[in-house]
């Protein structure tokens, strides 16, 4: 395809497929997609290991890396945080209700509830995990949830890699542009993880219009994109392709569970739910007993981004073995990010088979709307 960020980033597809999964990452590149490794729980020695591999199994392809860097922590302004030393700070409260929750759901206490090194979202190690990609041919850098610190835009310009940032309102979009961001993803609510409330339809098509006298700067769709038509019609919104998440989760090679993977070919699009028991921020996610719990009279709100976390992985992770070891209980507790999109996903395939899917159904689309031309 030829477009400008096609040519900029070498790609042949504009579909960009964000996951944690190498395999993911290295799949689609080498089918003529974009992969965007997740790195937010990398530090510089881990992500070495990580691009290795995907430097000797990406067949010369592009690739890129997406980190987070939240602009607004609850922590923001301390240094040389640890783990440990931010869950000493978490009330007796949160800690009775998780514990209490597992054990009405007859899941065996973490034994990982708080790993050692740096807190969660920590900006220094992030920062020093992207400096430590650069020593691999990675083609282009993305932040979620604010906008990236200037020295990760420094670092963009200094290896002459595009930095791009998610957004989910228009106002969000002008300030990265202002800030020196090269590519907006603009993310509308229906996308798993962190987003807004604004439905990508309208988004896209706001804040192409809002960011139009500031230059031209190159957006990508995202939010509830599962086939080539929802990208057609994505670029003929004026994106120059589209963001993607959800849909690499219901593969083969992907990092969640045959229990979620399960989950997600049974859940309609009415299945997921934005909740702040995961991360502390609004994320949407598969609804389970987990979210149904942090919303009920007389639970505890959610601690803010980083502590929610502190208290929310290493339960969810006790929750996954349990449910693989035949607790029906803990199978209903089973969540994980997803968007509304998991209404369209009906099996389990392939990363492969997924881009290739995508292309066929672009191609479709073009032509309908060609014939529709002609007529």
């Amino acid at each position: 395809m030829k477009s400008a960020i096609c040519e900029r980033l070498g790609v042949e597809f504009p579909l960009f497929a964000f996951s944690h999964c190498r395999d993911v990452v290295a799949a689609v590149s080498r089918a003529g997609g974009f992969g965007v490794l997740g790195a937010t729980r990398h530090t510089a020695e881990s992500i070495q290991i990580e691009l290795n591999w995907i430097d000797e199994h990406v067949g010369g392809k592009p690739y890129g890396l997406d980190v987070l860097i939240p602009e607004n922590l609850a922590t923001r302004g301390e240094k040389g945080l640890t783990a440990r030393a931010l869950a000493a700070r978490i009330p007796q409260q949160h800690l009775d209700f998780v514990a209490q929750l597992l054990k009405r759901n007859n899941v065996p206490p973490p034994t990982d509830q708080v790993r050692d090194g740096a807190a969660p979202y920590d900006p220094d190690q992030a920062l020093e995990t992207l400096d430590a990609a650069f020593r691999h041919p990675i083609k282009l850098i993305a932040n979620a949830l604010g906008v990236p610190p200037p020295s990760m835009i420094e670092l963009g310009k200094r290896h002459g890699v595009p930095v791009a940032a998610l957004v989910g309102a228009k106002e969000h979009a002008i300030r990265q542009v202002n800030a020196g961001v090269d590519v907006l993803v603009v993310q509308g609510g229906e996308a798993g993880g962190h987003c807004g409330e604004v439905s990508t339809l309208v988004l896209v098509p706001e804040v192409l219009k809002a960011i139009k006298p500031l230059g031209d700067i190159p957006v990508l769709a995202a939010g509830g994109i599962m086939t080539g038509r929802q990208m057609a019609a994505c670029m003929a919104l004026g994106a120059a392709g589209v963001w993607t998440g959800s849909v690499w989760l219901a593969t083969t090679e992907s990092e969640t569970s045959e229990i979620f993977r399960e989950k997600m070919v049974a859940a309609t699009s009415r299945d997921t739910v934005r909740s702040r028991g995961r991360t502390g921020k609004p994320s949407r996610q598969l609804r389970s007993s987990w979210t149904d719990a942090w919303e009920q009279p007389g639970s505890p709100s959610p601690l803010p981004m980083p502590y929610q976390s502190l208290i929310s992985e290493g339960a969810l992770r006790a929750i996954e073995r349990s449910a693989a070891a035949g607790n029906t209980a803990a199978r209903d507790l089973v969540t994980y990010f997803v968007g509304q999109g998991v209404g369209l996903i009906d099996s389990v395939k392939s990363a492969r088979q997924v881009v290739e899917e995508f292309k066929l159904d672009f191609a479709d689309a073009l032509d309908d709307l060609q014939n529709l031309l002609q007529a």
